[in-house]
């Protein structure tokens, strides 16, 4: 309920004040988780790692960011957006900050377990915000702007990387020069800064003094839904939130190989240095988040047109699956362009795909536990990513070039991702969810 005491501007925007939030500490998120798998070939000479250790050290982050989804989107619901997020960022920037520390292979592990395990509440929470934040038919549209920050994060490190290590290599500490260690610590200006901007701003809907009447009610133009708490063990049994799970579990494990694998991949076939890596690495993430953003717009576009929720979320992911087909090709072409190209249109066509799949669980599910629908899929998501990774290094150690069984997972993935979840909900009707 609105409070009487609320004095309301006659007219604003303010869900893309919250919006650009969600961006921002998206685009933390993937600057925090991409420092490694940048400075991955530099390190790997340090510390003297194998293939081997470096996508078993990926396997734990995955392993311990699947646990991360299950609990934390638990923890949103329970705790609500403000406190719940708060918790998350400072988890896992102290665990960013902490990579900075490491000495042994062993430490990397430890870390790189600990950043999983925050860095797993971000999506739950996003996904909350936008479902508390917007009407429906905006939905996909936020999701694809806050999600373009995984690229944004994503194309920053490469460059800032290739500026920064000769600038830390100068600076000492007790006569050791700080090197790649300065990258880790920058992450925690980032997280801090946010933790500070959410608290001040965030509040819900209602209790916000810059959100007009007006605005308030485009936000809650559908129907409102009941306070009434509803047990985790009661979203199992229900079609669409395996619909959900297959949209993430079948595709989200080919993100993390670009993300993880994209500039050892450059490295391996190319043989190409961090500065030459630089420029490839920056167009896939960059030309992607058109892709996220472009994803989004358009499933809104047709639901403006009149065009059913159901027809405008399976037809914009059937024509980011056609984008993703073609990938296989990057392994096998000798041109280092036509493998960019190639991966960078099946990264926009992920991304794609994704600011339209998170939104199947607003579209299916009432707000009160879209963080926990979220973080269960994605937890199957990483699940699955973590075999994924397993298999990608047991190919990779045999052969670090051989990377044809790698790429063709993601060109079959996608449209058979779509067949199962339209078996699953044909006609995305909402779930008949009781509470206890």
């Amino acid at each position: 309920m609105q409070a009487s005491s609320t004095t309301r501007p006659e007219k604003s925007s303010y869900r893309w004040v919250i919006c650009g939030l969600l961006f921002w500490v998206t685009t933390a998120n993937y600057i925090d988780r991409s420092v490694f798998s940048n400075l991955a070939p530099e390190l790997q000479k340090e510390f003297n790692w194998s293939t081997h250790d470096y996508w078993m050290m990926t396997m734990f982050f995955q392993g311990a960011y699947a646990l991360s989804l299950m609990v934390s989107g638990r923890m949103i619901d329970l705790l609500g957006l403000r406190l719940g997020f708060v918790l998350a960022v400072a988890f896992w920037g102290l665990a960013s900050l902490s990579h900075s520390l490491v000495t042994s292979l062993a430490g990397f592990f430890v870390v790189r377990t600990l950043l999983g395990l925050g860095e797993g509440g971000n999506f739950p929470a996003c996904i909350k915000t936008v479902a508390e934040w917007f009407p429906k038919k905006e939905r996909a549209y936020a999701t694809g702007l806050f999600n373009s920050g995984s690229n944004v994060g994503g194309l920053i490190v490469p460059v800032a990387i290739g500026f920064l290590l000769p600038i830390f290599a100068k600076i000492s500490i007790g006569g050791h020069p700080i090197g790649w260690r300065g990258a880790f610590l920058i992450n925690g200006v980032i997280d801090l800064g946010w933790i500070f901007a959410w608290l001040a701003i965030y509040k819900r809907p209602e209790d916000h003094p810059k959100v007009s009447a007006e605005e308030l009610a485009y936000i809650r133009s559908e129907p409102p839904e009941p306070t009434v708490k509803i047990p985790w063990v009661k979203l199992l049994p229900h079609r669409q939130t395996w619909a959900y799970a297959v949209a993430k579990g079948m595709t989200d494990c080919m993100w993390w190989f670009y993300l993880f694998g994209a500039p050892l991949f450059f490295a391996d076939r190319f043989h190409m240095d961090a500065k030459q890596r630089a420029i490839p690495v920056l167009c896939i993430y960059v030309i992607s988040s058109i892709g996220s953003i472009a994803g989004g717009w358009l499933s809104g576009r047709f639901m403006s047109q009149g065009r059913t929720t159901n027809f405008a979320r399976k037809t914009t992911m059937f024509i980011c699956a056609c984008c993703v087909m073609p990938v296989f090709f990057a392994a096998i072409t000798d041109n280092v362009w036509v493998a960019v190209a190639l991966i960078t249109l099946a990264a926009s066509g992920h991304q794609a795909w994704s600011a339209n799949a998170f939104n199947l669980t607003s579209d299916m599910f009432p707000r009160r536990v879209v963080a926990s629908v979220t973080g269960l899929g994605a937890m199957i998501a990483s699940v699955v990513s973590i075999f994924f990774s397993f298999y990608v290094g047991k190919i990779l150690s045999a052969s670090s070039t051989h990377y044809l069984p790698v790429f063709i997972a993601p060109s079959v993935a996608y449209i058979l991702a779509l067949v199962f979840i339209h078996l699953l909900a044909p006609k995305m009707e909402p779930a008949k969810i009781e509470a206890s």
